[in-house]
């Protein structure tokens, strides 16, 4: 591992024994002395063509294992220094190879704890164990070692290095191949030995789940003017993609790409092709984003100044990396960057800066790894943290910013359609929207959006926040287009004007209600194209927008998708009742019900706590003070908060007496229908929870023939429970609570592994994809 010269001493973070940062900092010699737990990188080089891994012999002058062969690269991390910065600078000082992060794939956490030097060196050290995976062995006269740390380097094929760590051979650095790191060889085996026939099986297999539905829309309404318009809304939607793929990881959107490019060449290639285009990423949605790719099937790039020239050679040439485990914080922080760093760093600010660092449309960023780009690209790194004079290595970035080039082409065409459209608010939104990509401001864009009366129905920007799986703060980029059901819309006047008397009436302590609550307006919508973060599961209705200030001064707006809510009823619902709802039962389920309870479930994002006084005093947010648990509890809310309202409307005689039962009843199947989604997914996650919850109470009965019913003496009083439970929570802004209802609740129980196993032996689809024949005649 690289030491730095005598006269810097270096200084490590000294962790817990569980790996928390502990606030102190120590001298390496102090920390190896006193087996303080710390932090290091192990970088390992793989080339595919020859399935070997590159060692290093470790100098002979090193305090521990002096002579013996070891990991290609290794390193501590310094104290207040990044692992991936770590990782790029310790190839480069060791080895001399210079490489961009995308290069490096993070595969597994090592704990290491061992004594060695008669007790007078111990390691305690959690190690990020790095992989970077190039096309062919480069030539070992194209490295640069570092005599003080390297004497020489080899290849040796990774099955012939585990089986010579298995046998403890002298020679090399003992790793224990039956444990933790033998993740090193399982996952290089699993890569590059899978069955091409078995794989193609698993991936049709995944396909499956996704009904194929074409979605259209009339369009005889619209003026020419109006349809040209519609054709700029469309490219500027295929902006918002564009954006959406490189939110998720800096590498999607070359990814996407290659496998573009290579869809042709096998059955195989195109079957990763077309399930990629569900996912918009390597991550399955419906499998809890398991990959379903690895960097293995990723982009080959080419480097030719990664080492010093070699004549004849063109130069390295690496897999564009991902990790297996989705980011949770995509694409918008540091992929090093924990919760812990950005805290303190977010305290350090001052509190415009804070609202900055938290804001939807901002990204984070480190100093260090624009220095490294810089050196990368520019052959210029001085070593240090340039931070514009401060200590912490993050810093903020607009979108405005960050995606410049995308965000100036969607407003020079939105400004475009703005001057086609007949539709003076059309008009006013998409000038507005257009204005909000190059300034980073969206309010009144958000007013203007939430004012639209139009034929042309258009919702496009930063959105929703679910894909920051960390914090919850950051909106990517989405866009809707369709064109307006007026029939249907007006009908749906009732649950706008009621929103107030709902919030006077939800179940929770009347000193958490607001008494200014806003009719929303709700704009059913034919869907014609759709793009963005739109991936896996479609949404068939959304509430927005997600701004506290104007959620409290203006209220919300809803858009439900007909055409999307009838497709999913008749090609999952239906099926799902057929085959898990009890036949006496089975007629309850109808489109009007879950057609009523989906506009439902949108009006009640709109009421309970939003903005919120802690009990110390302080003003502050639910979704602040959930963080990660707030999408799930708050879709949770909305559906449970929506079955309620809706009892509480047929009370009044404001909603037919019909619906009382065939809204449980339906509830009770699309439950199926959403739990399907997987557990890592908000709306997933939510379901769970209700259904849990409900079959506790005996609201659901599960028959002995696997077959599951309402019980209509107890649902009501299990909804209303459930409802207070989780408007509470919000209320006080409880995170604890939260964690603790989600832990207990949000589980694969046995009767739902009953039901969805039921679902699976019969084929039934778990979602719909998509496609848009109008808008693909329109482009044409």
């Amino acid at each position: 591992m690289a030491e730095p010269p005598l006269q810097q001493q270096e200084y490590l973070d000294v962790l817990t024994k569980s790996g928390e940062k502990t606030g102190v900092s120590k001298p390496r010699g102090d920390v190896h002395r006193d087996g303080d737990y710390h932090r290091a990188v192990h970088v390992w080089i793989f080339a595919e063509s020859t399935q070997e891994l590159l060692l290093q012999k470790r100098a002979h002058c090193k305090d521990s294992w002096p002579g013996l062969w070891d990991i290609s690269s290794a390193g501590h991390i310094s104290a207040g220094d990044s692992s991936l910065i770590t990782a790029q600078r310790e190839l480069h000082e060791e080895l001399g190879v210079v490489l961009p992060k995308d290069a490096f794939e993070l595969i597994f956490i090592f704990l290491e704890e061992c004594v060695i030097n008669d007790g007078k060196f111990i390691n305690n050290e959690y190690s990020d164990v790095y992989l970077v995976t190039t096309l062919d062995p480069i030539p070992l006269e194209a490295f640069t070692l570092q005599d003080t740390e390297v004497s020489e380097v080899k290849y040796l094929s990774y099955e012939e290095y585990r089986s010579r760590l298995a046998q403890e051979d002298a020679e090399y650095v003992p790793y224990d191949v039956n444990k933790q790191y033998g993740l090193l060889f399982d996952i290089i085996r699993r890569r590059y030995k899978e069955n091409t026939e078995a794989r193609s099986l698993a991936l049709q297999k995944q396909l499956q789940r996704y009904a194929s539905v074409s979605l259209t829309a009339e369009l005889t309404g619209l003026t020419d003017a109006d349809k040209e318009a519609l054709v700029l809304l469309i490219k500027a939607a295929k902006i918002m993609d564009e954006i959406f793929y490189l939110q998720v990881w800096y590498s999607n959107p070359v990814l996407r790409e290659w496998l573009k490019e290579h869809a042709d060449v096998s059955q195989l290639d195109r079957l990763k092709w077309m399930y990629y285009l569900i996912n918009k990423s390597p991550w399955s949605c419906l499998d809890e984003n398991e990959a379903f790719l690895t960097t293995a099937d990723s982009a080959i790039k080419l480097l030719p100044e990664a080492t010093k020239p070699i004549t004849g050679w063109k130069g390295l040439e690496y897999k564009a990396a991902f990790p297996m485990l989705k980011p949770p914080g995509a694409n918008f922080y540091p992929p090093d960057m924990d919760k812990m760093e950005f805290k303190l760093w977010k305290g350090s600010l001052k509190a415009d800066q804070q609202q900055d660092a938290i804001s939807f449309f901002s990204v984070i960023k480190r100093h260090s790894q624009v220095n490294w780009d810089s050196f990368l690209y520019n052959n210029i790194f001085d070593g240090t943290n340039d931070s514009a004079g401060s200590s912490h290595d993050l810093y903020i970035i607009p979108y405005s910013q960050e995606y410049h080039s995308f965000l100036t082409r969607a407003s020079e065409l939105l400004h475009k359609a703005g001057d086609l459209v007949r539709s003076p608010s059309l008009k006013r939104l998409l000038h507005s929207k257009a204005d909000a990509f190059l300034s980073n401001d969206y309010y009144d864009s958000d007013i203007a959006w939430m004012e639209l009366d139009s034929e042309l129905d258009v919702t496009i920007g930063p959105y929703e926040t679910y894909e920051d799986a960390l914090f919850g703060f950051k909106a990517t980029f989405e866009a809707f287009i369709g064109v307006r059901d007026k029939k249907a819309t007006a009908q749906l006047k009732l649950f706008g004007d009621n929103l107030q008397v709902l919030e006077q009436n939800l179940p929770m302590d009347d000193a958490y209600k607001s008494k200014d609550i806003i009719a929303a307006p709700i704009r059913v919508v034919q869907l014609i194209y759709n793009a963005g973060d739109v991936k896996g599961p479609q949404t068939i209705a959304f509430n927005l927008p997600n701004d506290e200030r104007i959620v409290k001064d203006r209220g919300t707006a809803m858009v439900i998708l007909k055409n999307v809510s009838e497709a999913k009823f008749e090609q999952i619902l239906q099926p799902i009742a057929d085959a898990c709802i009890t036949k006496e039962q089975h007629e309850l389920v109808d489109f009007e019900s879950f057609f009523t309870h989906t506009i439902c479930h949108e009006c009640c994002h709109g009421i309970g706590p939003h903005t919120i006084i802690l009990p110390d005093g302080r003003k502050s947010t639910v979704r602040l003070e959930l963080q990660d648990l707030h999408s799930a509890l708050e879709e949770a809310k909305a559906d449970i908060v929506g079955l309620w309202a809706l009892k509480f409307l047929i009370k009044k005689h404001l909603l037919p007496n019909s619906l009382t039962k065939s809204m449980y009843v339906s509830f009770l199947a699309g439950c199926f229908r959403s739990v399907r989604f997987g557990l890592e997914e908000a709306h997933g996650k939510g379901q769970a929870l209700q259904f849990n919850w409900l079959l506790e109470k005996e609201a659901f009965i599960l028959h002995p023939d696997e077959t599951f019913a309402v019980n209509f003496d107890k649902v009501e009083e299990a909804v209303e429970s459930l409802s207070r439970t989780i408007l509470t929570i919000q209320a006080k802004g409880d995170k604890e609570g939260a964690s603790l209802l989600l832990e207990k609740y949000c589980t694969m129980t046995q009767p739902l592994k009953v039901a969805l196993q039921k679902l699976e032996c019969i084929q039934v689809p778990v979602d719909i994809a998509p496609t848009f024949p109008a808008a693909q005649m329109l482009l044409e």
